[in-house]
């Protein structure tokens, strides 16, 4: 399957797109999370942009102001700020996802002091008082991009960026259909490929570009694979990973990551008070692990991916440290079991050439046992 062009193409920090925004007087405002409503952003006239790494390997500076216990995915986006590659950034939004990303933009505000650092706040529960702070906690968010941007983000701005929201999140799930497919004609590398550079892209330039990808490939023939695998864990804009795996006869029919199906959850009417939207939207579909209290929920959403595209067995892929999806994987690989889905745990170091051996010889025994090896 041939990738398709433009922004699937543009695996860099600083892409062709973002500076020509730059360029053109725009401001581009950094993010971590999935919890991170960039609605708000967009509404505002933003350029949301989801940091990210892309397997830089190099941590150097870093390592001076994070642990090597730290997670090594926290410690390359850091180094990148660190050393000027994130320069471009007018600002960062920091959130509560875990404690080593928090760690993490709280080293990059002490040590390069950006014009523009917010910190967003998001409840690791769902219920009515969580649901009020969070709502409170997105008010002072757009109250802080209006006034240190001098924009006015309206609700009416607001309910427009939601509504291409929505389509964009529809289209994703069309594309994902494609891969779920008995013969898929998408690959998960090129899905991975398409989510990772286009959390750097407007959204409405991003529905115009997965829609044409969609419509190269809806009417495509495509192929039975070896094997039908879904990924699981932790963060990760590692598109080796999954070019690996593909290459070793299996195909990623499904995904429940965060660089994935884990940010396209969200879903909402467009109307009433779009704060108060937002709010419950993102609070109650927020599938990780650092919501305490919602694990039934997560395996079910897992659960009920891996049935609808007929998994053969699911990888759970974590960065090495990151407790949360490692407690996480020991109920999934039990649960998912209990269901007949055959479950790998694999805990990696981020960008670590030397990890891709063993890895690949546990993906290759995984999938012999499935009966999918190449």
């Amino acid at each position: 399957m041939s990738a398709s062009t433009g922004i699937q193409e543009q695996a860099a920090i600083m892409t062709d797109y973002v500076a020509g925004w730059k360029d053109n007087g725009g401001k581009v405002l950094a993010y971590a999370c999935v919890a991170t409503p960039v609605e708000i952003l967009e509404a505002a006239g933003l350029l949301p942009y989801r940091l990210k790494a892309l397997g830089n390997p190099d941590t150097y500076l870093a390592d001076g102001e994070l642990s090597l216990l730290n997670c090594s995915f926290c410690r390359s986006c850091l180094q990148l700020g660190m050393d000027g590659t994130y320069d471009f950034l007018d600002g960062l939004i920091e959130t509560n996802g875990c404690d080593h990303m928090r760690v993490m933009f709280e080293n990059w505000q002490r040590v390069k002091e950006p014009d523009f650092f917010h910190y967003l706040k998001v409840p690791h529960f769902f219920r009515d008082d969580s649901l009020e702070y969070f709502e409170g906690e997105l008010e002072l968010l757009r109250d802080a991009i209006s006034e240190h941007f001098s924009v006015e983000v309206s609700d009416e701005d607001l309910l427009g960026a939601m509504k291409t929201q929505n389509e964009v999140r529809s289209k994703y799930r069309e594309l994902c259909s494609l891969r779920e497919r008995e013969k898929p004609v998408v690959t998960g590398s090129e899905v991975l490929a398409l989510v990772v550079n286009g959390s750097s892209v407007r959204a409405g330039d991003y529905l115009e570009e997965l829609s044409r990808f969609v419509e190269e490939r809806k009417d495509a023939t495509g192929e039975t694979p070896g094997a039908r695998l879904m990924l699981c864990g932790a963060a990760t804009d590692e598109v080796v990973w999954f070019g690996e795996i593909e290459r070793m006869g299996g195909l990623i029919v499904a995904d429940a990551q965060c660089f994935g199906a884990r940010a396209f959850c969200q879903e909402y009417d467009l109307d009433g008070n779009p704060i108060h939207t937002l709010a419950v939207s993102y609070l109650s579909n927020l599938y990780c692990p650092r919501m305490y209290t919602e694990y039934t929920k997560r395996r079910d959403f897992i659960l009920d991916t891996a049935k609808r595209a007929n998994v053969e067995g699911v990888i759970v892929l974590y960065n090495k440290f990151c407790d949360l999806h490692g407690v996480d994987a020991v109920l999934l690989r039990r649960d998912l079991a209990e269901e007949g889905i055959p479950v790998l745990i694999l805990e990696k170091e981020y960008s670590a050439k030397a990890d891709i051996g063993r890895v690949r010889t546990r993906i290759q025994a995984f999938m012999e046992k499935i009966g999918g090896g190449a």
